[in-house]
């Protein structure tokens, strides 16, 4: 099976004179003419950056096709608290979709706690910093909230010091669920089969381990 999640940021509707229908049927014949075989679990983005009343604006046009399955928060953890966009995610959360945010990438433990709790996210992308608290790593464990990481990302950015020191071992033997993620194939230059091969390697995990963080990855995308 090969899953692909993504879509588009909502302010991409201001590009296309704010027609959700016909951005979203874009992206549709794009996938029916380029992979029709990959299956495509659109999603919607929205930007840290952005006032609460635009991303709200721009987001319920996507919300009424009942089209996307899932929605993500990213930028610069700084810019705004989390409980700032409680309101577009108990939108989302009515309509169905699963939520996910960018957290604990830069910021500390406690942040990805207060991101799971706030907007009630099903998901968390990076999380990492949750390795530094054991209570927290405790709490994503039995409310089985999954952490999609992307190692060499980390690396790059100087996150992590090397590959063989990144906290993907700590949360994974805390019984947190994990996946191994690219971040940006473009930008970092990993497939995902590159990125569970480098964390074999540094001796992180062993053949069993990653084929269960694989399946946990494909799990997700087909819940």
């Amino acid at each position: 099976m090969t899953c692909l999640e993504t879509g588009e940021d909502v302010w991409t509707i201001t590009l296309f004179d704010h027609d959700a229908a016909g951005l979203t049927q874009a992206l549709a014949q794009i996938h029916a003419r380029v992979a029709p075989e990959v299956e495509w679990i659109p999603q919607l983005s929205l930007s840290r950056h952005c006032s609460i009343g635009d991303l709200t604006k721009w987001l319920m046009p996507f919300l009424d096709l009942s089209f996307y399955r899932s929605l993500d928060l990213s930028g610069d953890e700084a810019v705004q608290p989390i409980g700032t966009f409680k309101p577009v995610y108990r939108l989302a959360k009515s309509r169905g979709l699963r939520l996910k945010a960018h957290v604990g990438e830069w910021g500390n433990a406690d942040s990805v706690w207060r991101a799971v709790e706030e907007p009630e996210l099903d998901e968390v992308q990076h999380g990492i910093a949750a390795a530094e608290s054991k209570p927290v790593m405790r709490f994503l464990a039995d409310n089985r909230i999954r952490l999609n990481i992307c190692p060499t990302s980390n690396l790059m950015l100087g996150r992590v010091q090397s590959i063989a020191e990144h906290p993907i071992r700590t949360l994974f033997g805390a019984g947190v669920i994990v996946t191994v993620n690219t971040d940006d194939v473009l930008v970092f230059g990993q497939s995902v089969s590159e990125e569970l091969l480098r964390l074999f390697e540094a001796g992180l995990f062993n053949a069993d381990e990653l084929e269960q963080i694989r399946l946990a990855g494909l799990a997700g995308l087909t819940e």
